[in-house]
């Protein structure tokens, strides 16, 4: 019974990252590629059907594949994700008035955020066929 309730969990995580992840191809400040990975993770714990559906996506299916498998976030990507961040914290940082131990932490926030991804490779690795 409790597996099958992890199970349903996951489920219905899934579907609602993929949800969000639909409604952020139509809205530019929602991102997409984030909630597509993490439907793909909640899919592989519930979902074979589900979850080969996103490995096998036109557009998605190479992105999820090279995270699954290597890590990799790619450069275009990140410079848009770094672009992004920093826009959107600029504003209230710089203009709104609030605790500066809030500021502090919604920085530090970013910060982490922005270090986790220029920390993962860019490119999936090259496997030299010669050495095998």
């Amino acid at each position: 019974m409790p597996n099958t309730l992890i199970r349903a969990f996951y489920l219905t995580a899934g579907l609602l990252c993929v949800l969000l992840g639909l409604i952020g191809v139509v809205l530019p400040l929602l991102p997409t590629t984030p909630f597509l990975l993490v439907a793909a993770f909640c899919f592989s714990r519930s979902s074979e059907k589900w979850h080969q559906y996103l490995l096998n996506h036109r557009l998605f299916g190479q992105l999820i594949r090279d995270w699954e498998a290597y890590g990799v976030i790619p450069f275009r990507v990140k410079l848009f994700s770094t672009t992004v961040m920093l826009v959107m914290i600029s504003y209230p940082m710089l203009f709104l008035d609030f605790h500066p131990g809030l500021k502090a932490l919604a920085a530090g926030t970013v910060i982490f955020a922005l270090w986790y991804i220029w920390s993962r490779p860019s490119d999936r690795p090259v496997i030299d066929s010669e050495s095998s």
